[in-house]
């Protein structure tokens, strides 16, 4: 017997209030600047329901936007998502142009007119080698940074396609070639001005100072989450992760990825805070 409207429409009222009391509590402490996530597991979540991978990849894109939601209502600014690797090239033609389709459509989504990133004030910034996607990809990424260029008040970064080591690499190049144009003395050069010219501390950089509580620390990361019980870092912000950042490996796969798991992941967080305000660490 199948609910009535009536049972499903109070039920899911429920749940908005739990999840806004739940959100609000954790607003009450501290909150994290910058979190990353390993969105792992859509294929072998769709494989194990027998469904096609393409549709575990659309799935996953469900899970980003109740994901970022739920980031977006405690304020957290910066949010970076590994959504496709340089090496993900290697994958079937097949599979690849289906995400690269449904990246398209479903981020575009995110940046429309009234949607998530305009309602909190949030800019989309594509970190990687963007050249290396096909033309109306790219088309829809320059689109999509456009649309969302004014807005001051957080980042999605997407990192696609990317390696942290590309990222790295592409940052060194660039301090060398201000070397050379005098922007900046070789003799001064620190392992700051490189990691100040890494594309997510840019876009990081873009958004408004005063929202975050130690500007100079928030392209680094507070929190690493990766799922689907995979623990490495698979060359994602690799430089960002290094110092005193958080990380977990949750066993959920990244499509049933939600709130359930980010409660324990954000309470784990606070505490570390509270207790190294305490000086207990």
């Amino acid at each position: 017997m199948l609910p009535s409207p009536l049972l499903t429409t109070l039920v899911h009222r429920l749940f908005s209030l739990i999840t806004s009391l739940l959100l609000f509590l954790l607003s009450l402490g501290p909150v994290p600047q910058h979190v990353g996530f390993v969105m792992d597991g859509n294929r072998r979540y769709a494989r194990e329901l027998g469904k096609k991978v393409a549709e575990g990849h659309s799935e996953g894109f469900h899970a980003l936007r109740r994901t970022l939601e739920i980031c977006l209502r405690l304020r957290i600014r910066a949010v970076s998502v590994y959504a496709f690797s340089i090496d993900n090239f290697n994958r079937s033609e097949g599979e690849v142009n289906a995400l690269m389709k449904l990246a398209k459509q479903r981020l575009t989504e995110l940046c429309k007119h009234g949607d998530l990133l305009e309602e909190y004030g949030v800019k989309i910034r594509f970190i990687g080698q963007v050249a290396l996607l096909p033309p109306d990809v790219q088309e829809a990424v320059r689109e999509m940074e456009e649309m969302t260029a004014n807005h001051k008040n957080g980042v999605l970064n997407v990192c696609c396609p990317y390696t942290s080591r590309d990222e790295i690499t592409t940052a060194m190049k660039s301090t060398v070639q201000d070397i050379r144009d005098g922007q900046i003395s070789s003799s001064q050069i620190t392992s700051r001005d490189v990691f100040d010219r890494l594309g997510t501390s840019q876009a990081v950089a873009a958004v408004d100072d005063k929202l975050f509580y130690s500007p100079r620390d928030a392209g680094k990361l507070d929190i690493l989450v990766r799922t689907s019980d995979v623990k490495r870092l698979s060359d994602f912000m690799m430089w960002q992760a290094c110092d005193d950042t958080q990380l977990h490996f949750v066993k959920t796969y990244w499509p049933e990825f939600g709130l359930s798991d980010m409660v324990p992941i954000l309470l784990g967080w606070q505490q570390k805070v509270w207790m190294k305000r305490l000086g207990l660490l």
